[in-house]
Formats: structure tokens, sequence, C-alpha cells
């Protein structure tokens, strides 16, 4: 009975605490809830309060951009006309402010990664006026700094293909008037990689076709794109789109230059002898725009530049003139002349589009001028085969040259992406 009588104890005991728990969890509990839910309340106006100060940034954005806009036509329209005091293309000041407002417009968007990119890459590039639009026509635009730092940066962008962002809410117009594969194909990838959106235009495709002119191209382009890349036939007509555009025209291809192919052939071979300067290369064949740049970039990166060639197909003498005041810049008719102990031995096609009238007579004078094996046995030790493609095996290039152990024709090819990236993160940002 004892022992039944301490049960009850416990029992009420028991029964007492848990009415005791009861009582206090139900007095504390509502002014717990309460303050939890005050928190939660302030919190959500707090991020109200901030969803409206982002609002209110981003139409004070809109509304600068379209001040800087509507300047920059008034500008343009006091310049029109009066043609005595308007500057040339590079320096005039309609076309920076209005690439100012379309740089600011889509701000809000591009704080993050692309901020990031863009400052790693002014740190990287030498600095020059932002209010200057810069084109690259035919390579001269860049000092030799630049050129450096850019061969440099497209080394980095090639160990890390995702390193940039740097076109982020960017658009860039890629214009092809001539057929292209390298060309398209890497400077369509090239934007993308870099956060862009590359805009295609084929022949046909755009008003030109119909007579509209250069200028009004231009001026369209300029409002809608950051950067204009244009492969054409005649290099004047990449001229005209640059001076009357206010963002960079990058020339892809003319008769007369190929620069981005040109920045790809040094990257290479800065990728297989450590540097430029110092080296000798050889090129053997048609005086061509692929012998244009390789002469005017080649002097500005300390590549001494040979050129062999028959004297019906030299290159231009104005081109050559401008070259040989750059650097070490030569010609010859005799091609193991060329090649005696270059480090790199580079080959074109015998006929370029719009060379086909003349085809015969252009493979009967560039026989002698083949990259072949018995070329290759006069150069350097280590010299290395270069060719801008396409390849016509068995006639510019042997297929031993092309496919031998001493080629690096593809690893070239490669480096267009990687050069034109870097080369408009320099251009654009």
């Amino acid at each position: 009975m004892r022992l039944a009588a301490v049960e009850r104890e416990l029992d009420d005991l028991a029964r007492e605490l848990e009415a005791l728990f009861a009582r206090e969890v139900e007095a504390a509990l509502p002014p717990l809830v309460e303050a939890f839910a005050r928190l939660v309340e302030a919190f959500a106006r707090l991020v109200e309060v901030f969803a409206r100060l982002v609002e209110v940034f981003a139409r004070l954005v809109e509304v600068f951009a379209r001040l800087v806009e509507a300047f920059a036509r008034e500008l343009e329209d006091f310049f029109a006309a009066a043609p005595a005091l308007r500057a040339g293309p590079p320096l005039r000041a309609a076309g920076a402010l209005r690439a100012l407002g379309m740089w600011v417009s889509p701000l809000p968007r591009l704080i993050g990664d692309a901020t990031i990119s863009r400052e790693h890459s002014r740190r990287r590039m030498p600095q020059y006026d932002p209010r200057v639009t810069r084109h690259f026509l035919t390579g001269e635009e860049l000092d030799d700094a630049e050129l450096d730092a850019l061969l440099a940066r497209a080394g980095e962008l090639k160990r890390d293909r995702g390193a940039s962002n740097a076109l982020a809410g960017r658009s860039v117009a890629l214009v092809f008037e001539r057929p292209s594969t390298r060309t398209r194909i890497s400077l369509e990838v090239g934007v993308s990689e870099l956060g862009g959106h590359p805009v295609v235009l084929r022949e046909g495709e755009m008003q030109l076709s119909r007579g509209e002119s250069l200028r009004d191209t231009a001026l369209v382009l300029s409002r809608y794109v950051h950067a204009v890349g244009v492969r054409t036939e005649a290099h004047a007509t990449v001229e005209e789109l640059a001076e009357h555009s206010s963002v960079p025209v990058i020339n892809m291809l003319t008769a007369d230059h190929h620069p981005c192919q040109a920045l790809a052939d040094l990257q290479t071979l800065r990728e297989c002898f450590g540097q430029t300067s110092g080296l000798k290369l050889a090129y053997v064949g048609d005086g061509n725009n692929m012998a244009h740049s390789l002469m005017l970039l080649g002097a500005k990166a300390g590549v001494e530049v040979v050129v062999a060639t028959p004297a019906e197909l030299r290159p231009d003498e104005a081109i050559l003139e401008r070259a040989q005041a750059l650097g070490s810049v030569s010609l010859t008719d005799d091609p193991r002349e060329a090649a005696a102990g270059a480090s790199a031995l580079y080959a074109d096609v015998w006929v370029s589009m719009g060379d086909e009238e003349t085809a015969a007579r252009r493979r009967n004078l560039l026989e002698p001028y083949r990259l072949d094996e018995s070329l290759l046995e006069v150069a350097g030790p280590d010299a290395i085969v270069l060719h801008c493609l396409p390849a016509h095996v068995g006639e510019e290039i042997s297929e031993g040259a092309l496919y031998g152990p001493q080629s690096v024709v593809f690893e070239q090819a490669e480096n267009r992406l990687h050069a034109q990236k870097a080369l408009l993160e320099l251009l654009v940002i």
C-alpha cells in the first residue's frame, strides 16, 4: 500500500509539472511569435526599399544615357553642318558620346562578372583615351606595347577560354561579303565566349546589296552594336565604314590586308619560341594581303620578315615602305635565300578569291615558290611551317610540309580564336 501511495504522489507531481509547463509556454509563446512576425515584416520593408532604390537607380541611368545620346546627335548635326570643323573619325566627340551612352545604358546588367573582366583586361592592356573610337584595319593602329600585351592576353585566354566575360550585354556585327570558314567560326565563337552576342550578316542580307551607302550603314550599325567586323574585297570599304562609325570597325579580311590572321601568326611564333623579337620569318609566294599584314605586324613585333615572290607579284610598294619604316622587312625573288636560317616558313594560296582569271599565269610564276621539304632543309633546325589556310596540297605547299612534324598550321588556325578575343577586349571595352 505504501508503494501504491508513492506512485500516486509521483503521478500527481508529474501532472502538476505538466500543467505548470503548459501555462508558462502558453504565456511566453505569443510574445515570441509576435516579435518574429515584426522581424519578418521589417525585413520585407527593407527588401521593398532596396528594390525601389534599384528601380530609381536604373531610371537615372536610363535618363543619363538618353541625355548622352541626344547630346551626341546634336554634336553630330553640328559637325555635319560644318565639315571644316570636323575632326578625323577616331576623334569625333559625337561618336565618343554615343559610345558612352551605349556603355552606360546596360550598366545594371553588367555589374558583376563583366565588370571584373573589364577591369582585369584594362590592367593587362596599355591605357588609351576611352573617348577615342579605335579601329583595326591594318594592324598599324596598335603600338608595340599594345601588340605585345595583346599577344600575352591571347595566351591567357587560350589557357582558360572562359576567363573573360568582357562582352556581356554587348553585340558585335560580323559582316561577310566573302566566304569564310576560320574567320566566321572563330569570331562568332569568340564573341560568344566573351559573353556577347554575334550578329552574323551574309552577302545579300543587308541593304548594301540594294544600294544603301556605306556611310548610312555605319551610322545605323553604330546605334545597334558595339563593334563591326567586315570581310570584304575592297579595303576602301572598311576605311569608309570606319570613317563614319562611332564603334570599332575590325578588318576581318580585305584584298589588301588580313591583320587578324597576322595576330594569330604572331601568337603562334610566341608559343613556339617564347618570343617574337629576333626571329626570322620567310614568306614564299604571292605578295598579297597576307604578305602585307605579315610585313606590317611582324615588323612591329620585332620579327625579321623576308618575302620571296616573283617580281610580277611583288607586294604594294607603299605598304612595303611603311613596313620597312617599322622594322626589318626585305624582298627577294629567291625562295631559298629567304628561307636560309629562318625560324618559320610561311605559305599562302597561289590563287586568291578574285584572281581566278589569272590563275594559270599565277601558278606558272609561283611554281618555284612551293613550301616543301627541300625548302625546309635550308631553314633553321627548329623551323616551323605556317599556312593561313585553306591549303592546296601540291601547289603552294607539299603534303609533307603541311602535315609533317614541323607543321603548326592547325595550332595557328586555333589561335585565330584567342588572338581575336584579346583584340575585342582591347577595342570594345
